[in-house]
């Protein structure tokens, strides 16, 4: 059994404003952007096996062409309804997007998610049409020195190199948080809004422009290495995130662009 998900990019305009061209899968999107417009990526994630022959399990094109013909019509009607997309209620948005959505996929489709910006993600699954999936992005800049006391100093320089200097040094970190929230009978789910106000007050006003080793209490005999960082910042929101009737399912944190670590808990 495969998991195949096509990311298909597109861009919202005036719904009478009907493209004309090839169609195409750009990264730069299909539609493309007329004039100042909405643009979004739908990520179609599907469920089953491979042809014996062929080696595919779902032509990619057919997820496409689902998602422009069918899932398009529906959002282009709601960005064209005098532009009150504020009011949509998100839950409702995505269960309808699988509605749409299946028939033409043949019911394989398990799950989608809809980017809504570089940062926030919302998504559902078939198998549990009551919640949703928000994912939210955050940063924070922040100094720390990896070093270890019960090592030597001659230890400590050969398994950390640079980044055992004593002085420390510094990262611009990446924070995405991951919580499943209560889908409610009106379809609305939690605002986002409400989850950047939660991190911003448990985890970036207490670690940004920080040096981590010295003035962040749990870290004084942690070393702040981008795995640790990622545990203690699981364990400041797992509780607090309750507040909001919201389930935390991982932390990922990015030391750069290339490094990143996620924690989903024991």
């Amino acid at each position: 059994m495969l998991d195949l998900t096509r990311t298909v990019r597109f861009c919202l305009n005036d719904p009478d404003d009907h493209p004309v061209g090839a169609r195409h899968n750009a990264f730069s999107a299909w539609p493309a952007m007329r004039g100042l417009g909405r643009y979004y990526e739908l990520a179609v994630t599907c469920r089953g096996d491979a042809d014996a022959v062929t080696g595919y399990f779902l032509n990619i094109t057919h997820i496409d062409q689902a998602v422009r013909e069918h899932a398009l019509p529906y959002l282009e009607r709601l960005v064209g309804d005098g532009g009150h997309t504020a009011a949509v209620p998100m839950g409702a948005l995505l269960r309808r997007l699988l509605e749409v959505l299946g028939p033409p996929l043949h019911d394989t489709i398990i799950a989608l998610t809809l980017v809504l910006s570089p940062r926030y993600r919302l998504g559902v699954e078939t198998h549990d049409m009551h919640h949703a999936m928000l994912r939210q992005q955050y940063e924070f800049s922040a100094a720390h020195r990896l070093h270890v006391e019960s090592l030597s100093d001659e230890e400590n320089r050969r398994v950390f190199g640079k980044c055992n200097n004593p002085s420390g040094h510094g990262h611009n970190y990446q924070l995405e948080v991951a919580v499943r929230v209560p889908i409610d009978p009106q379809g609305r789910c939690l605002e986002v809004e409400a989850l950047d106000a939660l991190v911003d007050d448990a985890v970036v006003r207490k670690l940004d422009h920080k040096h981590l080793n010295v003035d962040v209490p749990v870290f004084a005999k942690l070393n702040p290495s981008v795995e640790n960082i990622a545990m203690v910042i699981h364990g400041m929101l797992k509780e607090r995130v309750g507040e909001l009737d919201a389930e935390l399912v991982e932390v990922s944190v990015w030391e750069t662009g290339k490094t990143v670590c996620t924690y989903r808990g024991e």
